[in-house]
């Protein structure tokens, strides 16, 4: 009897690992938690997509680097925090091919402008026909180079101060330094969203030879101290940072 409560026990365990313990509020609803069934159950339930994005989301599929996509359940978050701070002025430090961007630019009114970051051509040119079927390609200013020249560009012409949002998702080396001119960028009050700051649970103890998650889990430990901000870390997608400027 002792040995089949065991094994039942283990049975029960290896069910909660693998369906909804485990991972039941981590990972992209496309990428790695197509099988979990409390993630699968949120979209269901909450995803009210554009059908731009639908279209948008299902080209970049395609595309073999697809899992860099925002969730659709997480940029849909974002696009309500915009909603919630008015915001009329945000910045998006990797466009990848514009899903997020298109999400914040829907979610803000006619002069809503969103300062899209992105070097690579091939997501541009992704990117650009979709921001126009969704009637904003007025909203989306692409800045293609490198983003840090884009911020110091926009610091120096004056616009430190005046963003309401900003959203970090782009190489992982430079997080603290965009993390430092978002600072600058955002307005008191505005928010700044870091993206990838669980690195599917990397950070709680990097390797020795793992840069990018001792880079990570040392800016979580920067911001967590930050008096500048106040602060929410959630398990959303591969984790996302939540400061809002004091």
């Amino acid at each position: 009897m002792a040995a089949n409560i065991k094994t039942l026990v283990c049975i029960g365990l290896a069910v909660v690992l693998t369906g909804v313990g485990k991972s039941a509020f981590i990972g992209k609803s496309h990428s790695g938690g197509k099988d979990n069934l409390v993630l699968q159950y949120v979209v269901n339930n909450s995803l009210r997509e554009h059908p731009v994005l639908t279209k948008l989301r299902l080209r970049t599929l395609d595309d073999q680097w697809n899992r860099m996509m925002v969730a659709a359940e997480q940029a849909q978050f974002m696009a309500n925090l915009i909603r919630l701070v008015n915001a009329t002025k945000a910045i998006e430090i990797g466009m990848y091919t514009g899903y997020n961007a298109l999400s914040m630019a829907l979610a803000m009114p006619e002069n809503g402008q969103v300062v899209a970051c992105e070097i690579e051509d091939t997501y541009i040119e992704i990117a650009k026909p979709f921001f126009k079927e969704a009637g904003v390609e007025n909203k989306i200013d692409v800045q293609h180079q490198i983003a840090l020249k884009t911020l110091d560009e926009l610091t120096a012409a004056g616009e430190a101060g005046t963003y309401d949002f900003v959203f970090i998702d782009a190489d992982k080396s430079n997080y603290d330094r965009y993390y430092e001119k978002s600072l600058e960028l955002i307005r008191k009050g505005g928010i700044i969203a870091i993206d990838n700051v669980l690195w599917s649970g990397k950070v709680m103890n990097p390797a020795p030879n793992d840069t990018t998650s001792q880079t990570l889990d040392a800016l979580n430990r920067k911001i967590h101290k930050d008096q500048r901000v106040e602060l929410s870390m959630l398990t959303v997608g591969d984790g996302l940072t939540i400061a809002i400027k004091r």
